[in-house]
């Protein structure tokens, strides 16, 4: 019996542990990250690190003139930073003031921007909690030239007007920049315009895009749709393969090392057949006598075709083609001019 009391105290006992912990509260809310600030500082780092990026000879300018804005905010953070103009770089690093030990990265990421012409007020959004950049890389995703330089602009548009589509539906800034594009927006715009370049240098246009990221963006705001399948809403689009002019493959000769034979000259051919060694009247008595013989020829034709058309014809024979066709086109021709003289 003593045991069995022993077993249900400890029982009520846990209850009522269970019931005074914190995570069993409804109100706390378990997902919730505490943003680390100046006020909520963690621990500073231990060891020093730092980043050093390079950038083109004619952004140093800009860099040079906006330097002190991009020192005064990344010290807001405890992060050093320095310029040096003699290699072309910008390095920042740890402090014992830095109180968040991931903001290193994000300045890295925000010198990263500004070597690739992002504007300071731009690059230094950043550093925000929910912000992330992306540089794609697109040099290698084309072989020809002229296809990728071609492509590339279709990514901009006639005035920008492409690439501003794409920073108002992926809610990101884009830019198009040598052989890579820049990125900075939230986790989930990043994957929109990864796809979005990716496919346009695939020889996609990025309009199909926009088109299916703005169908998407209203169907989110109907409370009713959440739970159905969006295919039926969304535009598909087909494939077309463009016909082109196929080369003519050209039969390969086989190889020899010698010339192709001469071809004979006149006087070669003259003297095949015996002409060179006439005089001028026996040339002309020949060519007289061929022109004789042709003409006689002629001739004997034309007597045997007139003969035929007064040749009478036997029963169930057909007319000759030709004559069929005359009589036919002369009967015609007498119909449509009684026609005419009867109008």
């Amino acid at each position: 019996g003593a045991k069995g009391n022993e077993g249900s105290n400890r029982k009520r006992f846990r209850k009522k542990e269970k019931g005074d912990m914190p995570w069993e509260d409804p109100n706390v809310d378990k997902w919730y990250i505490e943003p680390v600030t100046a006020e909520n500082p963690l621990p500073p780092p231990l060891e020093e690190s730092s980043f050093a990026v390079l950038f083109p000879k004619y952004r140093e300018k800009y860099i040079r003139e906006c330097w002190p804005l991009v020192s005064k905010t990344l010290k807001q953070y405890g992060i050093a930073c320095e310029l040096n103009l003699l290699e072309g770089s910008m390095t920042v690093k740890t402090t014992r003031k830095t109180f968040d030990p991931y903001i290193i990265i994000k300045a890295r990421d925000m010198i990263k921007l500004l070597s690739r012409s992002f504007s300071v007020e731009k690059a230094s959004r950043i550093l925000e909690d929910n912000m992330y950049s992306d540089i794609i890389k697109i040099k290698n995703l084309v072989r020809n030239r002229e296809k990728f330089v071609k492509r590339r602009e279709r990514l901009i548009g006639p005035n920008g007007c492409t690439l501003k589509a794409i920073e108002l539906v992926t809610g990101c800034y884009v830019m198009v920049q040598g052989n890579t594009v820049s990125a900075m927006g939230s986790i989930k715009g990043l994957k929109h315009v990864r796809k979005l370049v990716e496919d346009c240098m695939n020889n996609v246009h990025p309009i199909y895009n926009i088109k299916t990221l703005m169908i998407k963006k209203e169907l989110q705001k109907d409370e009713k749709m959440k739970g159905e399948n969006w295919n039926r809403f969304l535009p598909s689009f087909k494939k077309k393969n463009v016909k082109r002019k196929k080369k003519k493959i050209k039969e390969k000769k086989e190889y020899t090392p010698f010339p192709p034979a001469q071809m004979p000259r006149k006087v070669d051919k003259e003297l095949e057949s015996g002409e060179y060694f006439l005089t001028q009247e026996q040339k002309a008595a020949k060519s007289k006598a061929d022109r004789s013989a042709k003409n006689a020829k002629k001739g004997a034709k034309r007597v045997r075709d007139r003969e035929a058309q007064f040749r009478p014809r036997e029963q169930g024979e057909a007319m000759p083609k030709k004559k069929r066709k005359k009589e036919e086109s002369a009967r015609d021709l007498a119909v449509k001019l009684k026609k005419k003289a009867a109008k």
